[in-house]
């Protein structure tokens, strides 16, 4: 996991900067909508920095992944004149985060004190490891992945939509179209993975909360029914459709398949990959079937053989 996050880190420095040069040069206006975005994200990482190091809850950037996009999206539509693309891309990006704000809103993350709720049991998990057991070596890890790569990553996905103000004024297209329709697929696929989980989840845990000893498909553990029983992370496998299909906007507003917008959703990728290693890892040690699950089950797309 740490080598992955090393990996991470570096490559977020790496492909952007060297897909950025690569492609054409951004506008003015492009450029100064781009600098106000690297400003707001800047204070918010720094924002999430402070408030995890004073509460000592490591989720602060967990509670901004389905709202920043927002954010970012429609000030990016706003200041581009409102292009239709650009609002439609803003849109198809509320929808995203409103749902997700509200699966992550009822496993109790969200609070009026909105720097206290629930922590990823993950970042406690990561804590032990003697890579990164001790004060010091947690304050690096929180202030350069956790806090800033993390929200860097946000950004960067989400600017598809700062390259298709290159495209204003150009008609929506097929294109457009199936980026939208794919984008609403993976949204319903992502919605229904979730709410099969946290049925599974609230079910087992109400049997074992009344005394009782969990049979059938609770016995097990984990959720292996539904979607889960043709991939181990549907929603995993969703999010990240979501911002490749987002990225194809750009495509249809630019006419080229390749522009420094793509790192983003690269790099997100790439996060998942990690991300599903280290979940797996604790949930193996955990439940004695995981391991057979792993072996029938694919892990993103399902098993054909």
């Amino acid at each position: 996991m740490i080598k992955t996050i090393v990996i991470l880190i570096i490559t977020f420095i790496v492909v952007p900067i060297a897909s950025y040069y690569f492609d054409e040069p951004l506008t003015l206006e492009q450029s100064a909508i781009l600098w106000n975005c690297i400003y707001i994200c800047f204070g918010v990482a720094t924002t999430c920095f402070v408030l995890s190091q004073l509460t000592g809850n490591n989720s602060q950037v967990d509670k901004i992944w389905s709202i920043m996009p927002i954010i970012y999206a429609w000030y990016i539509a706003v200041a581009g004149g409102m292009d239709p693309r650009m609002v439609l891309m803003a849109v198809l990006v509320t929808l995203w985060g409103v749902r997700l704000s509200y699966n992550f809103s009822r496993r109790g993350a969200y609070s009026w004190k909105f720097w206290t709720g629930e922590e990823d049991y993950r970042w406690e998990v990561l804590r032990e490891k003697p890579e990164l057991k001790g004060k010091v070596r947690w304050f690096f890890f929180n202030l350069f992945f956790i806090s800033f790569y993390q929200n860097g990553l946000i950004m960067l996905f989400t600017l598809p939509i700062l390259v298709a103000l290159k495209g204003k004024g150009i008609p929506l297209g097929l294109l457009d179209y199936i980026a939208t329709a794919a984008i609403l697929f993976f949204i319903i696929i992502e919605t229904v993975a979730d709410q099969q989980q946290w049925n599974y989840q609230q079910e087992k845990y109400k049997r074992i909360n009344a005394g009782k000893k969990p049979e059938g498909i609770y016995a097990l553990g984990f959720t292996h029914t539904g979607l889960w029983s043709y991939m181990r992370h549907p929603n995993y496998m969703a999010e990240q459709g979501i911002w490749i299909a987002f990225y194809l906007f750009s495509v249809a507003a630019t006419g080229s398949w390749l522009n420094w917008s793509i790192a983003g959703c690269l790099l997100l990728v790439v996060l998942f990959q990690g991300s599903s290693d280290f979940s797996e890892a604790i949930s193996a040690g955990k439940y004695p079937e995981y391991k057979a699950y792993q072996e029938k089950t694919g892990r993103f797309i399902p098993k054909l053989f």
